[in-house]
């Protein structure tokens, strides 16, 4: 059977991962912090709540207790929410998983509300020096259950640990790409959804394709601005992590940052638009690490700056996008990106 592997978060996008590792031949153990989330996984052998038509393979075991998960788990894939993140890393110290030679993989899309640190990073403070790999790309988690061809990228600052990693997930249609870069690969997958949002304002006020595109390539340049001043490559934002996950979230309506954007567009208010969305929306809290993050590296960043005040209340996305169009006029250098 090989190697077991538990999985902590079971929403679609965990769901999706754990499916892939369990098609792989893998033990896959999938958690959840709603035991009755989980009871429901287990007499329905699929996730009914947020991945429907999915039946779960013989291997993919549904836990609520940590605590009772045999020895031989050592790869941990986290697909919490960030603003959970904390939470669960304690849980982890505190399991029966936490013994000599555990390896992270951390499949969340954000930054930390309160220190604005990143995701590893967070990890490192909490745990201590485990090995931790990223994984990051342009990837639905419908698609990747129903094995539709997808390519993502996972990094870590050790080529051992992503490649260990690389090895659970890679198959005939779901490639891996390893990366070094645990900067570059964070904060691509982060800040893109701050402007999905920003593409679901503007789609949803009817500005047509070629607005898209501009938000798309300027967004983009705002994502590279911020991600080589906290020490990621400019490389890495043409890849699958960068301009990849941006083009993916910004176009295709299974984006929940971008639906979120569009219900702003429509009038509604943010707890009214998480209602609609119903599901976790990673780019609201983004757009508030975002707007410090820009201050504390004083890099330019007017589409994220504006989205952030859209949820805040502060403006209406009609307004903010105005603004936007009414700033000073530039020389556009596709090289230089500052």
């Amino acid at each position: 059977m090989g190697s077991s592997v538990l999985v902590l978060g079971a929403g679609s996008w965990g769901t999706a991962l754990a499916l892939v590792l369990a098609r792989n031949g893998k033990s896959v153990y999938l958690w959840d912090i709603d035991n009755e989330h989980i009871d429901n996984l287990r007499r329905d052998r699929c996730n009914n709540r947020h991945l429907q038509g999915f039946g779960f393979p013989d291997s993919l075991e549904p836990v609520s207790d940590l605590s009772s998960l045999p020895g031989d788990v050592r790869d941990i894939i986290v697909v919490v929410p960030c603003e959970a993140l904390h939470d669960v890393l304690g849980r982890i110290r505190e399991s029966v998983t936490a013994s000599p030679g555990f390896s992270l993989c951390l499949a969340s899309k954000g930054l930390d509300p309160d220190t604005l640190l990143l995701n590893h990073e967070v990890v490192e403070n909490i745990l201590g020096p485990v090995p931790v790999a990223v994984l990051s790309g342009p990837s639905f988690a419908k698609e990747v259950a129903a094995g539709l061809p997808t390519a993502v990228t996972i990094a870590s600052s050790n080529p051992d640990t992503a490649v260990h990693f690389a090895e659970h997930f890679h198959s005939d249609v779901f490639r891996i790409y390893t990366n070094d870069d645990v900067v570059g690969v964070q904060v691509g997958g982060a800040v893109k959804n701050v402007m999905a949002i920003a593409a679901g304002i503007v789609d949803g006020l009817g500005f047509g394709a070629n607005t898209r595109a501009a938000l798309i390539t300027r967004g983009l340049a705002e994502i590279i601005r911020l991600g080589t001043a906290m020490g990621g490559r400019q490389e890495t934002f043409m890849g699958l992590t960068g301009l990849g996950d941006l083009v993916l979230t910004c176009t295709d309506d299974q984006s929940r940052n971008r639906r979120f954007g569009m219900a702003l567009a429509e009038g509604k208010s943010e707890q009214e638009a998480r209602r609609v969305i119903g599901q976790a929306v990673e780019g609201i809290r983004t757009s508030a690490v975002v707007h410090d993050l820009a201050r504390k590296y004083a890099v330019d960043m007017p589409i994220s700056i504006q989205v952030h005040r859209v949820i805040a209340g502060e403006i209406a996305p009609r307004e903010a996008v105005q603004e936007l169009l009414n700033r000073e006029r530039k020389m556009e250098s596709p090289g230089d990106v500052r």
